[in-house]
């Protein structure tokens, strides 16, 4: 694991948006771990956050030309982003849509840079892939490519089907999906950390259980 990743944990669990005990999800499954990305609620944090996605993204070697941050919670991210990016040396432009159309001043639906060549997709994670689906809708009705999306967090966790939503954007939309982090990263850090061998093997029971590879 690279150190970027495990210095992401840390932090993630200082916050207490990396929580760990038992949390009923969506699918009604008893998830002994839970991630809340809207915990990364004040300055500093979302500063920290923008650069853990710009190393990830860098580190992915992805080619993109421009950022989109689907309403609402990747419109700060996608902001936070293209700041760290530019103190790294990679002044990107970003944009971001509005849930409802504008019919006045500028007017439509996308905010910020016209999209334009290939657009990297900024969210906190991948549910059931609705807003990624959109944001290619939009992407691509105004001409320029989607290239990709960024994410937080990977759970690697099967939907309805055998593919988890992760595996199913990538199947549907041709492109990659970059996570700061996966569920295998948590496993590889929660084994340096003996106080948390509990917390270990509830994730690896659920992993045997609802994980894909």
């Amino acid at each position: 694991m690279t150190g970027f990743k495990e210095a992401f944990l840390d932090f993630a669990i200082r916050r207490e948006v990396l929580l760990f005990g038992e949390f009923k999800t969506k699918a009604g499954r008893l998830s002994p771990y839970f991630f809340n990305a809207g915990l990364f609620n004040d300055g500093e944090a979302l500063r920290q956050l923008g650069e853990f996605y710009a190393k990830a993204i860098l580190d992915s070697g992805l080619a993109f030309d421009g950022l989109f941050g689907p309403a609402y919670k990747g419109i700060p991210l996608a902001a936070s982003v293209a700041i760290a990016l530019d103190r790294m040396g990679r002044n990107v432009p970003y944009s971001y849509n509005r849930k409802e159309a504008k019919d006045h001043g500028e007017g439509g639906c996308i905010v910020g840079a016209p999209l334009a060549g290939r657009v990297l997709i900024v969210d906190d994670v991948i549910s059931a892939g609705t807003s990624v689906r959109e944001s290619v809708r939009l992407i691509r009705a105004a001409g320029a490519t989607p290239c990709g999306v960024a994410i937080a967090l990977d759970r690697q966790e099967r939907g309805s089907g055998e593919l988890s939503a992760v595996q199913e954007v990538g199947r549907d939309f041709a492109m990659p999906v970059v996570s700061i982090v996966n569920l295998d990263d948590l496993v590889g850090y929660l084994t340096g950390h003996p106080e948390l061998a509990a917390t270990l093997a509830a994730i690896r029971a659920y992993r045997e259980r609802y994980g894909v590879r």
